[in-house]
């Protein structure tokens, strides 16, 4: 049997390496599902839900909406220390990131999958609206 999750036993940066994973995976898989392009083209498509940018556009649209463990996770995440210099982005937009890939990994780990889903699927939403 497994033994009960305790969140804060999770490295904050775990939480978003995990949420990273599967947020992209999410969006790799709504891409496929409504299209028919080839996986160069998908690719180029899936960047622009999976960058900091639109990660940090994504929070400032659904961060009220987030329950009081979620904001308090995301802001985990969001105050973490960088240990990386973020590759093509600014420091504050890479720290929103990793906030919200924190709640993404949260959600994972402890099988929230409605809640995952739910958030995700607003999240595709939000960034499809803005580059279609």
């Amino acid at each position: 049997m497994e033994k009960e999750l305790d969140i804060r036993e999770y490295n904050i940066k775990t939480l978003a390496y995990l949420g990273d994973a599967v947020y992209e995976l999410y969006v790799r898989e709504h891409l496929v599902r409504n299209s028919r392009e080839k996986a160069s083209k998908l690719h180029v498509k899936s960047i622009k839900y999976v960058n900091a940018s639109a990660q940090e556009y994504i929070i400032g649209k659904i961060y009220e909406a987030l329950t009081n463990e979620e904001q308090n996770i995301y802001k985990r995440g969001r105050n973490a220390e960088a240990h990386t210099t973020p590759k093509n982005t600014d420091v504050i937009s890479y720290k929103k990131a990793t906030g919200f890939e924190c709640i993404i990994g949260y959600l994972y780990i402890t099988r929230q999958k409605r809640r995952l889903e739910d958030v995700i699927r607003e999240s595709i939403r939000i960034i499809g609206e803005r580059v279609d």
